[in-house]
């Protein structure tokens, strides 16, 4: 493995790599700073359905070498990129601050975890996924063991272009498929450098490809194409929709990660600092451009107005600005059209009734960039900026009158990604662990303190599909005479 700091990570143009090589493609792109338009990033190359075809084809030809190949040499080759991504964290993290607009801090975090993700996979590239069992017949033995799928189209979004690609790619590879990655067309940089390192890791050619381009034509041929075993996407429902349609129409395997409207829970017992503090990071965290962001504060009556009360104060403090500026608490929206969709929102919730307390302007900064000043509201349960996802650092406040009412309007949403709760009592936080219907539950922690080493699903519109190793293979059941 190469780790020379010497040796640049990757270079304008972003190209492909398929088969083991690096790739131009049909037409190009450029790569936007969102802290400063004046300063891209770089040009990307985009694939047709042509190169697109070639990637999976590579990955279908190198399947059975890599597939039947040592778990030893998978898991080396994971422990290898997990290595060499954390010791260029701090390259990586620039990069993704620059490209996607996280804080400096909040991008180092993630390309950390996505190096702690490739070395938890090496573990698992080694676990024995076999069982034997009794037959109910005299002189037979019975063993269950899982295999591969073969090829795997991974197809990540870019508000965690590193981390969500990780834990996708970490899990294929490890379980002996091999990958088609297409990467969100706004974090191209972020999906080369990721292939940078993989290239170095000694992988047999083709078990590893990244094609750049647009769901239109790179998207839409992974999920159509008949060499492709499986899917897992992470990006909208409306998105996911039409990648499980493709794939359903040939029976095809999908994982699907998508939208969330994820509520936090304030009751009247709770540390209201430490309240505060959760709901601020869990709301406004990465300019709330992630998928655990809860948007969605639900405070009990008791409580409500020194909860907003201090959360109003919070905002009024944070620093909005460059990326890559110390100090800076909120980077700004990733591309123009989060820009436009959070201004929208704010449109409409005023247009709706709901109650302004706090931002949503755009905002001037010494660079040109996609800046939105947090925002907050009160609002009733039917108002659209309470119901539909945002995806940006807007949050509404709900008055709830009693547990049971908060309980409800928690699980009033077609989501169910993640829930939070804040409160001192055991059981409240054991029946809302148990009541809330969403696949992630944090208690007296920000909704997106999630470890990397944990499952991470949803319930109803925000996912479909298994998410352990039951996607990624497919059981085998041995009857054999002893």
């Amino acid at each position: 493995m190469n780790r020379d700091p010497l040796v640049p990570l990757v270079a304008s143009p972003f190209r492909h790599y398929i088969n083991g090589g690096w790739e131009t493609g049909a037409t190009t792109g450029v790569s936007l700073n969102p802290s400063d338009l004046d300063e891209p990033v770089g040009d990307y190359v985009r694939a047709d359905a042509r190169q697109t075809d070639t990637a999976i084809e590579a990955a279908s030809a190198a399947f059975r070498e890599w597939s039947l190949g040592s778990a030893q040499r998978r898991a080396d080759a994971l422990d290898a990129i997990g290595s060499e991504m954390l010791a260029r964290r701090d390259e990586v993290g620039r990069l993704l601050a620059r490209e996607v607009g996280k804080t400096l801090p909040e991008a180092l975090a993630e390309a950390t975890r996505a190096g702690q993700l490739f070395k938890f996979f090496a573990t698992e590239a080694l676990r024995a996924f076999a069982e034997s069992g009794a037959s109910a017949r005299a002189g037979v033995e019975i063993d269950v063991t899982r295999e591969p799928l073969g090829v795997i189209g991974i197809i990540a979004p870019w508000s965690a272009p590193l981390a969500i690609a990780a834990a996708k790619i970490g899990a294929a590879l490890a379980h002996g498929n091999c990958v088609v990655f297409k990467p969100a067309e706004s974090a191209p940089g972020c999906a080369a450098a990721l292939a940078s390192i993989v290239s170095r890791a000694g992988l047999p050619a083709g078990v590893f490809n990244l094609v750049m381009g647009s769901g239109r034509q790179v998207g839409a041929r992974i999920a159509a194409h008949p060499l492709v075993a499986a899917i897992s996407f992470t990006g909208s429902a409306e998105t996911g929709t039409r990648v499980l349609q493709a794939a359903a129409a040939r029976q095809a395997r999908v994982q699907l990660e998508m939208g969330g409207k994820n509520p936090f829970v304030v009751l009247a017992d709770a540390d209201l600092d430490g309240a505060v503090e959760a709901a601020l990071s869990s709301a406004y965290g990465c300019a709330g451009q992630r998928c655990t962001a809860a948007s969605r504060l639900i405070v009990e009556r008791a409580v409500f107005e020194p909860f907003v009360d201090a959360l109003q104060t919070k905002l009024a403090k944070l620093s909005v600005d460059h990326a890559l500026k110390h100090g800076t608490d909120i980077g700004p929206l990733a591309n123009a059209a989060q820009l436009e969709r959070n201004l929208d929102y704010m449109r409409v919730g005023q247009q709706e009734g709901a109650q302004w307390l706090h931002g949503g302007r755009q905002l001037e900064r010494a660079t040109r960039g996609y800046f939105f000043e947090p925002a907050l509201f009160i609002a009733e349960p039917e108002h659209r900026i309470a119901r539909e996802e945002i995806f940006g650092p807007l949050a509404v406040v709900l008055r709830a009158d009693d547990y049971d009412h908060a309980l409800h309007l928690a699980n009033d949403t077609v989501y169910g990604l993640c829930a939070g709760i804040c409160t001192r009592s055991l059981s409240r936080a054991r029946h809302f662990r148990r009541h809330v219907q969403s696949g992630l539950v944090t208690i007296n922690l920000p909704t997106t303190a999630v470890e990397h080493h944990t499952p991470g699903g949803g319930r109803k519109a925000s996912a479909y599909g298994a998410t352990d190793a039951a996607f990624w293979t497919a059981v085998k059941t041995a009857y054999v005479a002893s």
